[in-house]
């Protein structure tokens, strides 16, 4: 495991341990290198993962549970994913169950959805953005249009050009500082953030997907994560 996809990060090092929450984190934001399933399965059994490459003898990553006494590094790694698309339902009467009935729509047709944003606008409507899997743009897209004249929104927007990068690790939730860090440098890119997420240990951006390896960098920079 890297600090970064080296192809993308060429000063991106080597990590040699970390926890099963930052690999979990990893694997669902982009990490492809162990499925989020078999760490799932490995943290719940209290298995200790050791991650090497298959060329070479040099030692690999082990993905251990946290102890206190570990040592956390506020950021650990960066992560991209250009596998998503979204979506965005325009001109929603702002009232009760209508969220509740467009995502229970998409779930009973297997739509996967990841990120959602709200925004509300002064004359009583909203604007509701989601992620879903490129794969399910065309799923989604019908399943919206179907719902159209029931909920009474506008028009349904798609855009599949986008891309999600994403900051790691467990020292965050101990350190005030990574979101402004973050957001900072980005403006400092002229990257703008057009979706956002966290959890306690992540905070995730959506970017256009042409802007998201210079992101890659300037945050692997700004979190002094090189080797």
């Amino acid at each position: 495991m890297f600090s970064a996809d080296p192809r993308v990060v060429p000063e991106a090092r080597r990590l040699s341990r970390v926890s099963f929450e930052e690999m979990l984190e990893m694997a669902s934001t982009g990490g492809r290198v162990l499925m989020l399933r078999s760490v799932e399965f490995a943290r719940n059994h209290h298995v200790p993962l050791h991650v090497r490459s298959s060329f070479t003898w040099e030692p690999g990553t082990w993905v251990v549970e946290e102890e206190p006494s570990m040592e956390q590094a506020i950021v650990s790694a960066v992560t991209h994913d250009v596998t998503e698309a979204k979506i965005t339902v325009v001109g929603v009467p702002d009232r009760p169950g209508i969220a509740a009935r467009l995502f229970r729509a998409l779930a009973d047709r297997g739509v996967n959805v990841d990120m959602i944003v709200q925004n509300i606008s002064a004359d009583g409507s909203t604007d509701i953005s989601f992620t879903v899997p490129r794969s399910d743009v065309g799923v989604a897209q019908d399943v919206a249009a179907a719902l159209q004249d029931d909920l009474g929104f506008q028009m349904v927007k798609t855009d599949s050009s986008i891309a999600r990068v994403s900051v790691i690790g467990a020292g965050m939730k101990s350190y005030p500082g990574v979101t402004a860090t973050m957001f900072e440098t980005l403006a400092r890119e002229d990257i703008n953030i057009e979706m956002i997420s966290t959890s306690s240990i992540r905070i995730s951006c959506v970017v256009d997907e042409s802007e998201v390896e210079q992101a890659m960098r300037a945050l692997h920079a700004a979190f002094e994560l090189g080797g």
